[in-house]
């Protein structure tokens, strides 16, 4: 019930970059898309910052990452689940 009367939020599966902060990972996102004009399919990249609570993430694993409030400047993510 709870879950329903925040509403659906945005799920993401990203690459763990860098653990170095305080309960904070940089998390890698792919995404692919076809070129406006050419019709190509290219590959997108984006970075973002997710708060992190289980500190056995490792750079290079798979993770889940969830939206949620601004927990800081740049973090408005959180991790879910370790996938890999």
């Amino acid at each position: 019930m709870e879950a329903e009367d925040r509403g659906s939020r945005k799920i993401k599966r990203g690459t763990v970059l860098s653990n170095k902060m305080d309960k904070t990972v940089v998390v890698q996102v792919q995404r692919t898309m076809r070129h406006p004009q050419y019709g190509k399919v290219i590959t997108r990249n984006t970075k973002f910052y997710a708060h992190n609570e289980i500190e056995t993430v490792k750079v290079g694993d798979v993770v889940e990452i969830v939206e949620t409030r601004p927990l800081s400047k740049l973090k408005r993510w959180r991790v879910v689940a370790a996938i890999a």
